[in-house]
């Protein structure tokens, strides 16, 4: 990934000096589980953690001689190590090495995603009980629909952020899966305690049939589930976009001093960063079919997904945690108007309570099918003449023979749409 979008933390999973590190580390532990079941030296298990190191450049220069990766970096390592690296990779296979490390990048990868959405949570609960109580409209196609408050509004998201939470843990799980079995995955020339051994040791649970490579859907599960979040995260960038329109300017990004909105127009106030985070999704998500077509490895192995995931991992891991950390950021700062959500719930005189009309009417003894003719007929008057919904009922005898005005009127009150919130913030904020 280019540097604009990326953080240190998650950048530093995905260096060279890392996986070799990582690498070194699993013929490390897989020598000594070897040397303490007796099948190379104590001795040369000592020396490999003790002089087991590697130089980068080094194992470049040694691969475009090999056209290996894990051969160079053996290589270079034997360099190092001296005659006790004869000892190094027994009975292994590279993809023990390369799928392992990768469970291993995932993993870590994972647990920074899993911070950065602790703290989208944290943002949105906060901000969520702030507005709990400031009534606003609801949409639905885009038209107002009726009231609610726009804490209900970031307690939904909150919700799916949990979801979230709860979706990217199980796939953490899932990759964090380590394979030390050999050609074929048989175990043939190394022992399964050598695997369960490395597995406890790096955090990671042994895969129970690997072929020669851990099998891929755990990966398209684990790239599908960051496409889920990447999915969560431009909902509400587009939520917070539309409220930035200029024709609702209802909440806005926080705009900092000096900031320029346009090079051409100094009155611009743009929702960059929310604009930024829908195109940062779409990368998230392009991961997903390269993913799922690396499921159908030939036979024991292939190595079509190698050079997939080389490219995929980091980008999506890299590209997801700095988004989640600017959605983040945004909704922190985020500038909410809550003069201007009530002016919006008053816009259209009434309307948005057509609803408790129509149901008003039929408890009063009319149809429903009378009802709702009556009461969308004033409605779309005042839809097109502008007006008070709520005088137009009022002046119509086929209303007021069911229901007087002081009925009526009562039926306009935003208080009764958002008497549950304290109900629904219960069920999202307190739920086990």
């Amino acid at each position: 990934m280019i540097p604009r979008y990326s953080r240190p933390a998650m950048t530093a999973i995905w260096a060279p000096s890392t996986r070799y590190q990582i690498w070194l580390e699993i013929e490390t532990l897989a020598a000594e589980a070897q040397a303490r079941m007796g099948v190379i030296p104590q001795a040369a298990a000592r020396a490999v953690r003790a002089r087991g190191a590697f130089d980068v450049d080094r194992i470049d220069a040694i691969e475009r001689e090999t056209r290996h990766d894990v051969i160079a970096f053996l290589t270079n390592v034997a360099e190092n190590v001296g005659p006790e690296a004869r000892f190094l990779h027994q009975g292994m296979t590279s993809s023990d090495v390369l799928d392992t490390c990768l469970a291993v990048q995932l993993t870590r990868a994972a647990d920074i995603l899993l911070e950065d959405v602790e703290a989208l949570r944290a943002a949105l609960k906060r901000r969520a009980f702030e507005f709990k109580d400031t009534p606003c409209i609801g949409r639905s196609h885009g038209i107002h629909a009726e009231p609610t408050t726009f804490g209900l509004k970031l307690a939904g998201y909150y919700a799916e952020w949990t979801r979230n939470r709860d979706r990217l843990l199980a796939a953490r799980r899932e990759i964090a899966t380590c394979a030390i079995s050999g050609a074929v995955g048989t175990f043939a020339e190394v022992d399964p305690q050598v695997e369960a051994e490395v597995a406890a040791a790096l955090g990671l649970t042994p895969e129970p049939v690997s072929t020669q490579v851990i099998p891929r859907d755990r990966h398209a599960a684990f790239f599908a589930t960051l496409a889920v979040l990447a999915s969560s995260m431009e909902r509400l960038a587009t939520e917070i976009r539309h409220l930035q329109r200029s024709e609702v300017r209802e909440a806005e990004e926080y705009f900092a001093p000096g900031q320029k909105g346009s090079s051409a127009m100094p009155h611009k106030r743009n929702p960059i960063l929310t604009e930024n985070l829908t195109g940062l999704a779409r990368v998230v998500r392009a991961a997903v079919v390269p993913a799922m077509e690396n499921v159908a490895l030939w036979h024991e192995r292939d190595i079509s997904h190698s050079s997939v995931e080389r490219m995929i991992a980091p980008d999506a891991t890299i590209t997801l945690d700095f988004a989640l950390d600017r959605l983040a950021g945004v909704v922190e700062r985020l500038l909410v108007y809550p003069e201007a959500m009530q002016a919006n719930l008053d816009r259209l005189g009434g309307l948005v309570y057509s609803q408790r009309v129509l149901l008003a009417l039929t408890q009063a003894g009319m149809s429903r099918e009378d009802a709702y003719r009556l009461v969308q007929g004033n409605a779309m008057a005042a839809w097109a003449e502008g007006g008070s919904f709520l005088d137009r009922l009022v002046a119509d005898p086929d209303v007021t023979r069911h229901m007087d005005p002081d009925t009526l009127a009562a039926l306009f009150d935003p208080a009764y749409h958002t008497r549950h919130v304290d109900t629904i913030f219960a069920r999202v904020f307190e739920a086990p």
